[in-house]
């Protein structure tokens, strides 16, 4: 059975109109503003071609159709270059737009860039975490420290939900 990661609809950001952002991706920029009247799924992951991002993007390309059908948009956002977001976009067929963050700027404006301690070594980077944004430009859930097994399918149910309002 998929673990199962909860969407916090206590967090401090739902509710609130989705800070605006413009970043450069695969399929051109990104200015979040613009997408007004679709539900957008921005989900931020650590690192292209890592396993745990390959699977969730994987997953994303995967139920694509379920998104687009109902008019939603997914974007996906890292640290990395625009360059590998487009050599991972090629190797697994990803059929939506990688943002590039280089800075962490989008990443802090949505608290999602953290301090991280592996074995000892500090670092910072990217905490995996999904938003789903509503037709109105409105954070309706988050979910922060994600596990991949299963997520995809619980955003779409979620996205579905918001589509049928």
């Amino acid at each position: 059975m998929a673990a199962k990661t909860e969407a916090y609809t206590q967090d401090n950001m739902v509710g609130q109109v989705a800070p605006d952002f413009t970043l450069d991706g695969t399929n051109g920029t990104v200015h979040l503003s613009e997408l007004r009247g679709q539900v957008v799924v921005l989900y931020f992951y650590p690192r292209d071609n890592t396993p745990g991002c390959t699977t969730e993007a994987c997953d994303f390309r995967d139920m694509i159709h379920e998104f687009t059908q109902v008019n939603a948009i997914v974007l996906g956002v890292s640290t990395d270059s625009l360059t590998s977001h487009e050599k991972f976009t090629a190797k697994y067929q990803l059929p939506f737009n990688l943002l590039s963050d280089p800075n962490a700027e989008v990443a802090n404006l949505y608290g999602v860039y953290k301090q991280k301690n592996m074995y000892g070594k500090i670092s910072y980077g990217i905490e995996r975490s999904t938003f789903i944004i509503d037709q109105d430009g409105i954070i309706r859930y988050v979910f922060r420290k994600v596990k991949v097994p299963g997520h995809v399918e619980q955003v779409k149910e979620l996205v579905n939900s918001l589509t049928r309002e």
